[in-house]
């Protein structure tokens, strides 16, 4: 073969090496962006059970106008998408603190007007170290929703 030949075959193998790279990290970045909205998903999912929680009677098992009492179901801590928990104050705001969490809030307190949903999806997110993570801030008015990680 000559000179002209191999240098491109070398340059093939060079361009199919490149794109195979940026697939795969696009296809990881993808998989990071799914489990993130799955999260989110997840936790809005648990925000409007709260919610109704929240605007129930308490003699139909409710809060009663309070969010006291609320608690995870055992299914609702964990799924395929990450795992949950609320807080009565306190959410985690970085992908490194995960504080001592309430599974179920009983809080002596007259009201709680205001609780917050954690969710750890199963991928790493953009500090590689750490997993997805997303916070929920629930009010009787509406949520919001932030991304740690």
């Amino acid at each position: 073969m000559g000179q002209q030949q191999l240098l491109l075959i070398v340059l093939g193998i060079i361009i199919v090496g490149i794109a195979i790279a940026v697939g795969v990290n696009m296809f990881q970045q993808s998989a990071v962006d799914t489990n993130r909205q799955s999260v989110i998903s997840d936790l809005t999912n648990l925000a409007a059970k709260a919610q109704r929680f929240y605007r129930t009677p308490q003699e139909l098992g409710g809060g009663a106008q309070n969010f006291q009492g609320f608690a995870l179901g055992r299914l609702d801590t964990s799924n395929a998408n990450g795992s949950f928990r609320v807080y009565a104050s306190g959410a985690p705001t970085s992908p490194t603190a995960r504080p001592a969490y309430t599974s179920n809030i009983s809080i002596t307190t007259s009201v709680i007007d205001t609780i917050w949903l954690a969710g750890w999806g199963r991928e790493d997110g953009d500090v590689a170290a750490y997993k997805v993570m997303a916070v929920t801030a629930v009010a009787p008015s509406g949520i919001q929703t932030s991304i740690v990680n």
